[in-house]
């Protein structure tokens, strides 16, 4: 058991930011965590048949989700990209926070698959194989939602409307 939780305790960092980005809320966030947690621990017999610790818990992670949003569907508020509080080390310049602004929009415009990978491998550093472990799909249809990702994103944050990139704020290639 002592193995189990310093596996979990190691984890936790990244599954505290993973939740913080999929749920969108700090409070649910924490929830969707902690609950994680739970079912994580309450599992302990298969932990010996786990051989990728991360990959299981983001992959339980995503399925406590999934489970607890369909379960308060009726009750799920979206809150807009102006409310969310962008939590930075130092405050930004005007225009770094409507670059930040921008990219969470492009984020935003990814189907949520694609977006899935991205946060996995972008944000998280998973291997394409631990992404694949996670989700439960090739290797293959991960490095090519990954691709599609990346292009989409480049492309809006490029060549994207006015309205969410403004050519002031234009990334370098």
């Amino acid at each position: 058991m002592e193995s189990v939780w310093m596996s979990l305790s190691d984890q936790l960092p990244g599954i505290r930011r993973y939740a913080r980005r999929i749920s969108r809320d700090q409070a649910d966030a924490d929830d969707l965590v902690q609950e994680c947690l739970t079912r994580a621990l309450s599992r302990r017999h298969v932990w010996g048949e786990v051989r990728d610790v991360r990959a299981y818990l983001f992959a339980m992670l995503r399925h406590t989700h999934v489970d607890l949003a369909f379960r308060n569907r009726a009750d799920v508020v979206m809150s807009s990209l102006e409310e969310v509080a962008i939590d930075l080390p130092c405050g930004p310049t005007q225009q770094q926070a409507l670059l930040l602004r921008d990219l969470g929009r492009s984020l935003a415009a990814l189907s949520s698959e694609r977006r899935l990978v991205l946060l996995l491998v972008g944000l998280e550093g998973m291997s394409y194989r631990e992404v694949a472990d996670a989700i439960g799909v090739p290797i293959g249809t991960v490095m090519s939602r990954l691709a599609r990702a990346r292009d989409t994103l480049r492309q809006l944050m490029l060549d994207g409307d006015p309205c969410i990139c403004p050519s002031e704020g234009r990334m370098a290639s």
